[in-house]
């Protein structure tokens, strides 16, 4: 049987654990507070539009990490086993998981924990800070010292900000 590098292909990338929990994490975090920006754009905020929006948000990011992994499914060309693309699929869990928080947040003001109003602003904040302690971490495994961590953890909570002002300017 011929080695697949043999043919001038390379043999498929393997993505580490690691690596699809921080994609997932940023990608996630990102798309959660896109997705609340747009969402609440006309302003609405009663207790049912939040739930509204709590199942938009779990169904975009489900349907983000379908497409992603059979992205990388397609991607790769190479010759593929049966189940290949149900797994690729599968490995998007993080940024599914990315997104529960800000579910969270929604789901609890449509639940009436706390109030419908106001509650975007605690998942911008939420996820700004998920996307930083994401930075801060990828910073020190990369074997980064504690200044520089903290500086591309603001980097990548400035990625979130921006998301942010564009909310409000789009308002």
């Amino acid at each position: 049987m011929a080695d697949s590098t043999a043919a001038g292909t390379a043999p498929p990338r393997q993505h580490d654990a690691r690596e699809a929990v921080l994609f997932g994490g940023v990608y996630g975090a990102v798309l959660a507070s896109s997705l609340v920006a747009a969402l609440t754009q006309y302003g609405h905020t009663s207790a049912e539009v939040r739930g509204y929006d709590a199942a938009w948000v779990l169904v975009t990011a489900g349907a983000s990490a379908l497409a992603h992994g059979y992205a990388h499914y397609i991607a790769e060309r190479t010759p593929h086993r049966r189940g290949d693309a149900l797994l690729a699929m599968r490995n998007e869990w993080p940024l599914v998981t990315a997104v529960l928080p800000t579910v969270f947040l929604l789901a609890g003001a449509r639940w009436g924990w706390w109030p419908a109003k106001g509650v975007e602003y605690a998942a911008f904040v939420l996820n700004i800070v998920i996307l930083f302690v994401l930075g801060l971490v990828t910073a020190r495994w990369s074997a980064r010292r504690w200044p520089v961590a903290v500086l591309v953890g603001l980097g990548d909570a400035l990625l979130g900000l921006v998301v942010v002002v564009a909310n409000a300017l789009i308002k």
